[in-house]
């Protein structure tokens, strides 16, 4: 059985055109975007409301399918054009149903609540990669691939129902955990499946300044959250005094740190490493995975800005201690892992910084959340400034 012509042509003309001078991010994926700005807010106020291992559990699993939504619909407008109605349908589609999935995280762990989270998440999930089948046809060079997607995820669909069927919150946290790990987990071992066979990365034809500009526009959604965090915070303190003006200051320098430790010192290089990587495709599904790191970071230290402003003299115990000390964890080894994927070597300057962090831990605990914090403060932008001039000379 061949391919209609019709379908064939259809399916050629939404593809994206490699090389093009153009713009390479379009209006209609930064509208998507802003979907995802509410559902990192989303995610920074559910761990804040449950500081505890259990709820930072259920942030993280949370927070990965926030991210296997978004990292989907990524690869998708990378393929294909955005500019062109059917793609830019579908991104349209996509965010009618990541939004209500994003309004219902907050409820996802309830009894009964998990239904409207994991429906609309499967129906993201699979509604995607069913309307792209339905672009290329059974003839098309990426159909093989995508079947292979859509077998995963309705894997990995079974798991997220039968876990919002299950109103016990650790057999909930059990499957989808199973869910979550399936679908990122999968490309890396080329989505294999009976009967279907393996994807190679080398048939990934992305374009690669494209992936790594969207991965970038998304930690400065993260770090926009953060800002935006911050500053209603600050907002809603009922004294300006000397405290909470330094751990405004703190909170707002890490922000800062943040995005030059990211952007001056290896967006640009990231960008070139992919574009012109003998196989795009690997190095694309890498920034994927350490992405999810470096976002979650920024994700925690908001958490901890809003309680390092809300309560500066507090003494840096239990919670506070994961919550500060954990974003920079996460957002240094991520980068350390960037770098070490980028360049082909670890920064000693990264490394030596996360030997430095039990450290503090156990040197701080107990005192003041805000002395914590400038030493934490400090330390990533001394990290940030020396890895800049160590990069210009």
């Amino acid at each position: 059985m061949t391919n209609p012509p019709q379908a064939l042509a259809a399916a050629t003309h939404s593809l994206r055109q490699r090389g093009s001078a153009g713009p390479k991010v379009s209006f209609a994926e930064l509208f998507f975007d802003l979907v995802y700005v509410f559902a990192v807010t989303q995610t920074s106020h559910y761990l804040l409301a449950h500081l505890s291992w259990e709820g930072a559990l259920q942030t993280l699993l949370l927070w990965f399918a926030v991210w296997l939504g978004w990292q989907y619909t990524c690869w998708v407008s990378n393929w294909f054009d955005p500019e062109t109605l059917p793609v830019r349908s579908l991104l349209f589609a996509a965010m009618l149903v990541a939004l209500p999935m994003a309004a219902a995280l907050p409820h996802a762990f309830e009894p009964g609540g998990g239904w409207v989270f994991a429906g609309c998440f499967v129906t993201l999930q699979v509604g995607r990669t069913l309307w792209v089948l339905h672009m290329l046809g059974p003839r098309h060079a990426l159909t093989p691939n995508f079947q292979r997607i859509l077998g995963w995820t309705l894997i990995a669909s079974a798991f997220w129902l039968a876990g919002a069927a299950c109103d016990d919150g650790h057999g909930r946290m059990a499957l989808w955990a199973l869910a979550a790990g399936s679908e990122y987990v999968a490309p890396m071992f080329g989505l294999w499946l009976p009967g279907l066979g393996r994807s190679q990365t080398r048939d990934w034809t992305i374009d690669g300044g494209h992936l790594a500009e969207r991965c970038q526009l998304f930690v400065i959604v993260a770090l926009g959250e953060s800002i935006l965090l911050t500053g209603a915070t600050f907002s809603e303190a009922k004294t300006w005094d000397s405290w909470t003006v330094a751990a405004f200051a703190c909170a707002f320098v890490t922000a800062l740190a943040m995005w030059w430790l990211y952007f001056d010192t290896s967006s640009k290089e990231a960008s070139h490493a992919i574009e012109h990587a003998e196989d795009p495709g690997r190095l694309g599904a890498y920034f994927h995975y350490i992405h999810v790191l470096i976002v979650a970071g920024i994700i925690v230290a908001a958490v901890g800005s809003e309680l390092l402003i809300a309560h500066p003299h507090a003494a840096l115990e239990g919670k506070s201690l994961a919550v500060m000390l954990g974003a920079f964890v996460f957002f240094i080894a991520g980068n350390a892992l960037f770098r070490r994927i980028v360049f082909g070597r670890w920064a000693p300057s990264l490394l030596l910084s996360l030997l430095i962090l039990p450290l503090l831990a156990w040197l701080g605990h107990g005192w003041p959340l805000i002395w914590v914090a400038g030493l934490l403060t400090l330390l990533i932008a001394g990290v940030a400034l020396f890895d800049s001039c160590l990069q210009r000379h």
